[in-house]
C-alpha cells in the first residue's frame, strides 16, 4: 500500500487530519474566549463557520456557509495560532452560541463520505474531536454508516441510508439533538442530554465537502 494510501486509512480511522498524524500538531490550553453571536430563542438560528475556529486542513468557502477538506491542507505554520483553532482534529464551529430554545438547521453532505454533525459547547477542548468527549454531541457517517457520538461511544443510528442533505434539531432546554428526514420532516434519532453550557453547531471533515443551511424554520410536526 502506497504510503498516502496509509496515511489516509489512519486519518479515517483516528479522526486525525493528516497533519496531527505527521506530528504537526501541538497541544494548548484554550485560554481566549471568542465574541460569539447569541441565537435569540424567538427568530431562526442563523449562522456561518468561525474561520479561526477551522483546522488548517479545512478551507471555508460560499460566504463561510461551507467546508471543504484538503488532505495535506495548509502549512500549521502560516495558519494564524489562535487557542480557539483546532490543531490535531479537521473540526469547525460555527460563530452563533446556543443557551436556550428550539432550533434546526441542515447540512448538505451529498459531496462527503466521512463526517460529523452536531453541536459543542463553545469552549470544547481544541486538543479532542467532536464526539469524543462529553462537551460535544454529533451524528458521524463513516464507512456508509450512521452514528451518534458522545463520550467517545458509537451507537448505529438505523434507517438513514445516503441522503444527499440531513436536518438538525436541537432543543436545548430538553436536552435533546436529533437527526432529521427533511423529505418526510421526522425524527430518525435524538440524542439526549443536558447542556450545562452555550453551544455552537460543529463540524468534522475527512472527505470532500459539506454546505450548512440556517436561517430556516422548524419543520411543522416536529
Amino acid at each position: 500500500m502506497a504510503m498516502s494510501s496509509c496515511m489516509s486509512l489512519l486519518c479515517r480511522l483516528t479522526g486525525r487530519s493528516l497533519g496531527s498524524v505527521l506530528g504537526h500538531g501541538r497541544g494548548k490550553t484554550l485560554t481566549a474566549r471568542r465574541w460569539y453571536i447569541s441565537a435569540s430563542a424567538g427568530n431562526n438560528l442563523q449562522f456561518k463557520l468561525d474561520e479561526q475556529t477551522a483546522h488548517s486542513s479545512l478551507d471555508l468557502f460560499k460566504k463561510d456557509t461551507g467546508v471543504i477538506y484538503r488532505m495535506l491542507g495548509v502549512d500549521p505554520t502560516l495558519v494564524q495560532d489562535t487557542p480557539l483553532r483546532f490543531r490535531d482534529w479537521a473540526v469547525v464551529l460555527a460563530d452563533t452560541q446556543i443557551d436556550s430554545g428550539r432550533h434546526y438547521w441542515e447540512v448538505t453532505v451529498e459531496k462527503s463520505h466521512e463526517f460529523r454533525v452536531g453541536v459543542a459547547e463553545v469552549m470544547t477542548s481544541r486538543d479532542e474531536c467532536v464526539g469524543t468527549n462529553s462537551s460535544s454531541w454529533v451524528f458521524a457517517f463513516v464507512q456508509r454508516k450512521w452514528f451518534a457520538m458522545t463520550t467517545g461511544k458509537q451507537v448505529p443510528v438505523p434507517l438513514v441510508g445516503n441522503p444527499d442533505r440531513v436536518g438538525l434539531l436541537l432543543d436545548y432546554e430538553a436536552g435533546q439533538l436529533s437527526l432529521v428526514d427533511i423529505q418526510k420532516a421526522e425524527v430518525l434519532y435524538t440524542i439526549k442530554t443536558q447542556f450545562r453550557a452555550p453551544i455552537c453547531p460543529a463540524f468534522a471533515l475527512w472527505d470532500g465537502e459539506i454546505l450548512t443551511h440556517s436561517g430556516l424554520e422548524i419543520p411543522p410536526g416536529l
